[in-house]
């Protein structure tokens, strides 16, 4: 399986705090059979201010470690984007880091607040779009907006843009809305990817396997195929060649 959504570099966001717990997280997700992982920091600006510069060295310093620890799996990174207007300015310098590139699109993680999807935010995809820039919406499944009215997230969709559920979601560890919504929008085929969005050794671990099983279950063993492993292979194959 591959990974795409991962908040395990250390000490640069929400997600793991050393370097200890940033290589356990890494093994109990190649113990649960993911080969590969984008490691993808929060970019939030005014919060977690996390541009190339300041990633890649972190990123470079967790490979070597890892490599040390004989942890088998691939890394990348990229990062979680938080819609904002600046988004625009950020990519005009080159700052914000992307997933790779796929038929000729390359592709962003876009973060929308847990709260709502903000007026404004269609003609930011449309922006992003007239770039050739496809946004990877994250986690819709638990925005409150989506939750009250799941119809709401048809303007995206029309939009083109791809959808990431977090597959504890799918095991209901959100709740039941959350994962009532989560199948709601697997049923309607407009979900490409599943990832783990691991934060922590206990809040959040790299566990996709459980979720991968009841994906198979529901919807055959090729949907969960496309979902944890082509998919994400897709749009990230350009960041390990």
């Amino acid at each position: 399986m591959i990974d795409i959504h991962a908040h395990v570099l250390p000490g640069i966001d929400d997600g793991a705090k050393d370097m200890d717990e940033a290589l356990t997280l890494l093994d109990l997700a190649a113990q649960d059979g993911v080969t590969r992982m984008v490691v993808t920091p929060h970019l939030h600006l005014g919060r977690f201010d996390n541009f190339k510069g300041n990633i890649s060295p972190v990123f470079e310093e967790l490979k070597r470690c890892a490599q040390l620890a004989c942890i088998d799996i691939e890394l990348a990174y990229s990062a979680e984007v938080r819609l904002d207007s600046d988004i625009i300015a950020l990519l005009a310098k080159n700052e914000l880091p992307l997933y790779g590139e796929y038929e000729g699109k390359q592709f962003m993680l876009l973060e929308l607040p847990h709260s709502h999807i903000p007026p404004g935010c269609d003609m930011l995809v449309k922006y992003l779009k007239s770039v050739n820039i496809t946004p990877v919406i994250a986690h819709p499944e638990r925005n409150r907006d989506l939750l009250r009215d799941p119809k709401k997230i048809n303007p995206l969709v029309r939009l083109g843009c791809w959808f990431q559920l977090t597959a504890s979601s799918i095991e209901g560890k959100f709740g039941a809305d959350c994962q009532a919504l989560a199948l709601h929008y697997l049923e309607r085929d407009i979900i490409q990817i599943v990832a783990s969005d691991t934060h922590s050794v206990k809040r959040r671990p790299p566990q996709l396997s459980h979720a991968k099983a009841i994906v198979a279950k529901e919807f055959g063993d090729a949907r969960a195929k496309a979902l944890f492993i082509d998919n994400p292979y897709n749009i990230t194959a350009t960041l390990f060649s």
